[in-house]
């Protein structure tokens, strides 16, 4: 009881401005959270055969009906309805292999090969056109899959980039290091939104006749290019904070340039950002939602789209609430997987040979 009594004086009650702060949020808690509760648990509908069950309650539930009744389009888009299970056994490799590729015990050399097994098996299930399985083009992909996919190859394949960018930012070639900031700057000048309507637009006017590339790949270009530069300026961050006595160390050592970098510089640096890089990567989570400017639909859109069947129009506030609770899901999971690695490599420490005495 004490030890209890003690973490809520220290953590709640240590200051008056934190005791004043703590009884507010207690009082909208108590005020807000029961008729929320009652409006989203107690007297909510959560399944129907059609809407008129939910327009009877004139808004005191919550339809979740809604939900139950687009759950398919919401997470497989336009895809065949009878090839639900393809998407539905891709999305679940994919959170397997960001599961495995979670575990410390996976960091090993092996675990690419995995990602590449299980990336290509993924590709197998989505496209189709072998041992059986119906072609279905990428167009048609949507949906919550096309979210993972998405986030997934942007996150994968702006990360190394990033970090020869601001490897390069750093550099010291003139040429080099011009090249890396120019491009880094011009980069983050721009929204999102521009290079989305730069790639759907303006890029199938500069290939050759007769070339085309398709909206998903040019897509998934925009958002790597984008979230690379953002990357590099975490990484250079990371970089910078690393004391000089690691470097003269390393070259003590009789390491070279990449040798150096790669063994000595660059794990303590991206240790260091760390909380900045999971906040980047969570905004390109989130961003995939743009996509729509170039006609697909990812679990944003497809929601959108199901709002508008003359049925279930005004069940927005549930629809929402919905796609905010899986982007809080996954975003949540990320943040607290951060934190984690970040105290286990706190606790690490610096390499034994290169710890500043």
């Amino acid at each position: 009881m004490s030890a209890a009594l003690s973490w809520v004086r220290r953590n709640l009650f240590s200051s008056w401005a934190s005791g004043i702060a703590t009884l507010a949020i207690l009082y909208c808690a108590w005020t807000l959270l029961p008729p929320f509760l009652d409006w989203a648990l107690v007297k909510a509908i959560w399944w129907a055969q059609d809407s008129r069950a939910c327009r009877d309650l004139q808004g005191t539930g919550a339809c979740w009906a809604f939900v139950a009744e687009k759950h398919r389009f919401i997470v497989f888009g336009t895809y065949p309805y009878e090839q639900h299970w393809r998407p539905g056994v891709a999305s679940v490799l994919l959170i397997a292999l960001w599961c495995m590729s979670a575990l410390r015990a996976c960091w090993h050399w092996w675990l690419a090969l995995v990602w590449a097994a299980g990336l290509a098996l993924i590709a197998l299930l989505m496209w189709g056109g072998v041992l059986g399985l119906a072609y279905v083009e990428n167009e048609r992909w949507g949906g919550l899959i096309l979210t993972l996919l998405l986030a997934t190859f942007g996150s994968a394949l702006a990360f190394p980039l990033a970090i020869l960018l601001a490897l390069g930012r750093r550099s010291r070639l003139p040429v080099v290091r011009a090249a890396c900031v120019g491009y880094i700057e011009l980069v983050r000048g721009v929204p999102l939104i521009s290079l989305l309507f730069m790639a759907s637009v303006m890029l199938p006017l500069f290939l050759p006749e007769g070339l085309t590339i398709d909206k998903l790949l040019r897509a998934q270009i925009a958002l790597i290019l984008f979230a690379a530069a953002y990357l590099a300026e975490v990484v250079r961050g990371g970089l910078q904070a690393v004391s000089h006595h690691q470097y003269e160390a390393a070259e003590a050592l009789g390491l070279g340039y990449w040798k150096r970098t790669l063994f000595v510089i660059l794990p303590q640096a991206l240790r260091f950002a760390i909380p900045p890089l999971v906040n980047t990567f969570i905004g390109l989570f989130k961003d995939t939602s743009l996509v729509v400017i170039i006609g697909l639909f990812d679990l944003l859109t497809s929601i959108k789209v199901s709002l508008q069947e003359p049925a279930w129009t005004g069940f927005g506030v549930e629809a929402y609430l919905f796609a905010a609770a899986v982007y809080f899901l996954f975003c949540w999971a990320m943040s607290l997987y951060s934190q984690g690695l970040e105290r286990d490599l706190a606790r690490g420490g610096a390499p034994r040979l290169l710890r500043e005495t």
